[in-house]
């Protein structure tokens, strides 16, 4: 079953959108960015984000060698989860 992530918490003063994410969360759920990347690797629609163009999972990425959560691309918005207001 696919949680869909409606919310996160950024780091203070992290302006790197490869390390801005502190945690995700959703309806009576939060999980840190570490857990929620274990979770994508383990189950690759563990999560999920609604958006214009319909749903879209959640992937984890490389940048610098660290692991990050982002969306899978859909053409609509830049980064759906970036997008997401604070939990």
């Amino acid at each position: 079953m696919s949680l869909q992530v409606t919310c996160i918490n950024k780091r203070g003063n992290h302006y790197d959108p490869h390390e801005r994410i502190s945690h995700i969360g959703g309806s009576g759920w939060k999980v840190t960015q570490a857990q929620g990347i274990a979770d994508v690797k383990a189950n690759s629609s563990a999560y999920y984000v609604s958006s214009s163009a319909g749903s879209v999972y959640l992937i984890v990425r490389q940048h610098n060698g660290n692991d990050y959560l982002t969306t899978e691309p859909d053409g609509a918005t830049q980064n759906n989860l970036l997008a997401l207001p604070e939990c």
